[in-house]
């Protein structure tokens, strides 16, 4: 019952943050050094010299986990996005203090406690959007007040650190926004060349009027352009590159016979049974039973129709779901509405977060069946709900929880809410206290089925697991290079596939999947070094080692894929040149046995020719005034060799207004700020010891 189970009192949810952000550090005393391969190390990392604690760190990334765990986010993403964050930090950080920025206390207690809080979620009336200042100024007195120093600290490092960052932070990004400017002549060139216009005659001979096979390309000339061209082909961090050979240990045909008959063996019992329940807890079933109603548009499973067509009592399957071989039961039938509304007030007798008692039983029940005969007496439901409810979600509107569907509150909430009629008003007790609820609302009622599922897994049996995994120790004790590799999988009926890329601290390899463990043995190891089997998902990997490229300039190896193209096209330039000449455009035509094209209202700040393609060179030339009238030396362009005459050259006219140009000009120069990090990461000397420890 998700509204209900997030029950907190106003201000004392900072405490229990508080509370669980110190039993976590507690455990990561002794729990992080075992999760981190024994490294005795401290020290994740460094940034210029500053040093990012290892115990810190993993202290946010529990939290983080914790706080992602609902939505499926992996840990290893949560690692990689602290650590960028980190080290974003203390970068900006380092520049902050060069400029002397800082946030003096007045500035804090406004960051604190206006527009930018971060008490702000847990401090708004959710009735009316107001932020409650005072109720989350008293929650924070009363913390200090406290003098109890670990809570202290949490606020501190928690809440009121990051706020001052993010200050810091805006205060930086607005001076090197302000210190972009855009001169007035540069603005007023940029704006003449958004209207220029440009009329050519064009004659071009195409590169690919040559064959690509014709035209070798040498390592030596790759090596060349590269470091011709090398701030464009730099590695920025070294990379591992792998061929791995898969050995599958997916469950065999038998293995799915088994299973299917495992399953079947047990229909008849499960049709006969009076206690689903019971029956499935004896037998044991991978799905867990939902012992309440669920409409036909809530029901998600394979063979649906087949299943609800049945009568109570009947049984459908076994049928493949996932990996299980299921059996499904109607239990019973009814008419349930999809949605409802109610109100309620909660008399709390366990607090939902850590199962703590806070109201003992009796007295719990005794008050709520006392509101339950005030209400009937004629008391405000509202003012009670104000008074009493500890449901903090509801409370605020007075107790009402609007139109929730099927299974999203606890069943006997659940059950309550959408079995009973609208007006029903009853005392009931669920696992963390009794509600008086009444059942405001509801959609029109349909059939709503209960099913129970008895679910077998299709697991690999021993022998296909041991004849996978035999097979694949095997190859890998055959195997001493990359030629035996890959002979010995051809030799097999196997293929070699390659995975490319992988970096220092990547958990997870293209075409593999999550595999850390891979990972660290590929940067462990050697060029040409053989891997023992890897047991990944359903499969036994080999792997070899092919090639590494080491941070710095671009290796021929890597490069040649980047720029073979680029030097071939250079040698057919050379080569079309020779024979692609004359005085005239017919001349020009005439040699390259082409024909003149005219392209007219081309437009300077558009470098895509008509039926051509993507030719700066060429509109670059267009706009020559040297050319009116006069016929250009060959241009070397992107798609092949051409020469052109220039016949008018103008204006268009545009309904733009100067000065707005000038501000969306000067708006994308200082989007630059959004790259600030990356040149500060480029100039720093950080250290990154993940590798080491995750």
């Amino acid at each position: 019952m998700s509204i209900i189970q997030n029950i907190r009192e106003r201000g004392a949810w900072i405490i229990f943050t508080i509370i669980v952000i110190a039993l976590v550090a507690f455990i990561l005393q002794d729990g992080v050094g075992r999760q981190n391969r024994g490294s005795d190390t401290n020290t994740l990392g460094s940034v210029n010299g500053t040093e990012i604690k290892k115990s810190e760190f993993e202290q946010k990334v529990e939290i983080q986990v914790q706080n992602y765990a609902s939505q499926g986010i992996k840990r290893e993403q949560i690692i990689g996005f602290l650590w960028n964050q980190e080290v974003d930090l203390l970068l900006f950080k380092s520049e902050e203090e060069k400029l002397g920025i800082t946030v003096g206390n007045k500035e804090l207690n406004d960051v604190l406690f206006g527009n930018e809080s971060p008490f702000k979620q847990e401090f708004t009336d959710r009735a009316t959007g107001e932020f409650r200042v005072n109720d989350a100024r008293q929650a924070i007195a009363q913390i200090k007040k406290s003098k109890n120093k670990d809570q202290i600290n949490q606020i501190e490092n928690f809440y009121i650190a990051p706020s001052i960052e993010n200050r810091q932070r805006s205060k930086y990004q607005a001076l090197v926004i302000k210190g972009i400017q855009l001169p007035k002549w540069l603005s007023d060139k940029e704006f003449a060349e958004t209207k220029a216009i440009s009329n050519i005659s064009l004659v071009g001979v195409p590169y690919n009027s040559i064959i690509d096979s014709t035209i070798k390309v040498s390592n030596q000339e790759v090596e060349s352009y590269l470091k011709e061209n090398a701030p464009a082909y730099q590695v920025d961090e070294t990379t591992r590159n792998i061929s791995f050979v898969a050995f599958s240990a997916a469950p065999s045909h038998n293995d799915s016979v088994a299973a299917y008959t495992q399953t079947a063996a047990l229909k008849e019992d499960f049709k006969k049974t009076t206690d689903v329940t019971a029956f499935l807890n004896k037998v044991g079933t991978e799905n867990v039973y939902y012992n309440s109603f669920l409409s036909k548009n809530r029901i998600q499973v394979p063979q649906k129709d087949s299943i609800l067509s049945l009568p109570i009592g009947g049984v459908f399957g076994p049928y493949l779901d996932s990996k299980n071989y299921t059996i499904a039961k109607v239990v019973g039938v009814t008419q349930w509405p999809d949605s409802a509304s109610v109100r309620h007030i909660l008399i709390a007798t366990i607090n939902p977060q850590n199962g703590q008692q806070i109201k003992i039983d009796s007295v719990a029940k005794k008050l709520a069946d006392s509101i339950s005969i005030a209400i009937k007496g004629g008391a405000s439901f509202d003012a009670l709900c104000l008074k009493y409810s500890d449901d903090q979600s509801s409370k605020t509107m007075n107790g009402k929880i609007e139109m929730f569907p099927q299974a999203q509150m606890t069943p006997i909430f659940n059950d309550f809410s959408f079995s009973n009629p609208v007006g029903t008003k009853q005392v009931i007790k669920t696992e963390i206290g009794y509600h008086y609820v009444e059942v405001l609302k509801q959609t029109p009622r349909s059939p709503a089925y209960k099913i129970a599922y008895l679910s077998k897994p299709l697991l690999p049996s021993s022998e296909t697991i041991n004849a996978a995994s035999t097979a694949a120790a095997q190859f890998a004790t055959s195997c001493s290079d990359q030629k035996s590799f890959n002979t010995n999988a051809v030799k097999i009926n196997k293929q070699a596939l390659p995975a490319t890329g992988i970096k220092l601290n990547d958990f997870s390899i293209q075409g593999v999947g999550d595999s850390r463990s891979m990972v660290r043995w590929v940067f462990d190891k050697d060029v040409n070094d053989v891997s023992e089997p890897f047991e990944v998902a359903d499969n036994y990997l080999v792997a070899i080692i092919t090639s590494e490229e080491k941070k710095g300039l671009m290796s021929v190896e890597a490069g040649r894929p980047q720029v073979e193209g680029i030097i071939r096209d250079q040698k057919k330039a050379t080569i079309i040149k020779n024979t692609f000449k004359g005085n005239t455009l017919e001349a020009y035509a005439t040699s390259g046995k082409t024909s003149i094209q005219k392209l007219d209202s081309i437009v300077y700040s558009f470098s895509t020719l008509p039926n051509i393609g993507n030719e700066p060179k060429v509109v670059g030339a267009a706009f020559n005034k040297n050319l009116i009238n006069k016929v250009s030396e060959p241009i070397a362009g992107n798609s092949g060799v051409f020469v052109l005459s220039v016949s008018a050259l103008g204006a268009k006219a545009t309904q733009q207004d100067p000065s707005l140009f000038n501000d969306e000009s000067l708006q994308r120069l200082r989007n630059v700020m959004f790259r600030t990090s990356v040149a500060l990461k480029k100039a720093a000397n950080i250290k990154d010891n993940r590798n080491k420890i995750y």
